[in-house]
C-alpha cells in the first residue's frame, strides 16, 4: 500500500468526498444494517474517512467504547463532530494491527480494505482480534469495479470476487453479498472529476497533461458510445469469530 500517496491525495478531497462518494454512502448504510446486534462493548472501525460508516453506527447502534482509525489526520475534526466521545486514532490499519493488543466485540470497515496489499492477511488478523461471538463486517469491491477505467488505462486495484473471497475465508463461514451500480454522467471529464473527488486517483502518481486527458476521453468516448457509465462492485462480508474455525479433516 502507496501509504503517503494515498494519504495525500484523500487529505486534497476530503471536502467534495461527502458530496461525491454517494456510493460509499449508501454501502455504509447497507454495512450497518448487516450488523447481528444492535449493542456492542467495544467497536472499531478501520478508514473512518469523513464518517458516512460512523454516523450510521452513532445512530444505530449502542457502545461503550469506539475507536475510529484513519490514515488522514484531519479526519479527526469528521469525526469528533459526530460524536466526542469516539476515539480517533491517526494510523494506517497494518501498524495499529501489529502494535493493539485488544480484542472487540465488532470490527467495521467501508470501502477501505481493498487498498490493503496483504488483503488476506489483514483480514485474518482482525478476525483474531475479535471476542469470542464477535463480528467483523466490512464492505470492498469485486472484480466489476471501475471496469471501465480498466479497459482503458489497465490500471486496478486487486478486487477478489464473491468465490474467491467464499474460498479464502472459508473456514469461517462468511456472509457474502455483491451489488452492481452503474453510474451514468455528461462527459469522461465528469468521469475523472468524480474519481478525483472519491479519492480513486490515490491510485497512481501522474501528472495529467492535455494529451494525456484528450487520449483519455476518447478511449472513454469509444468505450461508452451512448454516454459515458462508471461501474460500481460493492461487497458485502460478514464473519463471525468462534472459539476455533471450521476445518476440514
Amino acid at each position: 500500500m502507496n501509504t503517503p500517496l494515498i494519504r495525500t491525495r484523500f487529505t486534497r478531497m476530503l471536502s467534495a468526498y461527502n458530496t461525491n462518494a454517494k456510493i460509499q454512502k449508501k454501502m455504509a448504510e447497507k454495512l450497518i444494517n448487516l450488523c447481528g446486534k444492535n449493542s456492542y462493548n467495544t467497536i472499531l472501525e478501520i478508514g473512518c474517512g469523513t464518517g458516512f460508516l460512523t454516523r450510521n453506527a452513532v445512530e444505530k447502534l449502542v457502545f461503550r467504547n469506539y475507536t475510529a482509525l484513519d490514515i488522514v489526520k484531519e479526519c479527526k475534526n469528521y469525526i469528533q463532530e459526530i460524536s466526542p466521545k469516539i476515539n480517533f486514532i491517526n494510523s494506517d490499519i497494518e501498524s495499529f494491527a501489529r502494535q493493539d493488543n485488544k480484542r472487540y466485540d465488532l470490527i467495521l470497515s467501508n470501502a477501505s480494505l481493498q487498498w490493503i496489499e496483504n488483503f488476506e492477511v489483514l483480514v485474518t488478523a482482525l478476525i483474531s482480534k475479535l471476542k469470542p461471538d464477535g463480528e467483523l463486517l466490512f464492505s470492498t469491491f469485486g472484480k466489476e469495479n471501475f471496469r471501465e477505467i480498466y479497459h482503458i488505462s489497465g490500471n486496478t486495484l486487486k478486487y477478489y470476487s464473491i468465490k474467491e473471497l467464499t474460498q479464502m475465508f472459508e473456514a469461517y463461514k462468511p456472509f457474502l453479498e455483491e451489488e452492481v451500480h452503474i453510474m451514468g454522467f455528461d462527459s469522461a471529464k465528469d468521469v475523472l472529476r468524480h474519481l478525483h473527488n472519491t479519492g480513486v486517483n490515490a491510485l497512481e502518481n501522474k501528472f495529467w497533461t492535455k494529451s494525456d486527458l484528450a487520449k483519455f476521453e476518447k478511449h472513454y468516448n469509444n468505450l461508452c458510445r451512448r454516454r459515458p457509465t462508471l461501474t460500481y462492485n460493492p461487497v458485502y462480508v460478514k464473519i463471525r469469530q468462534t472459539e476455533k474455525p471450521d476445518t476440514k479433516n
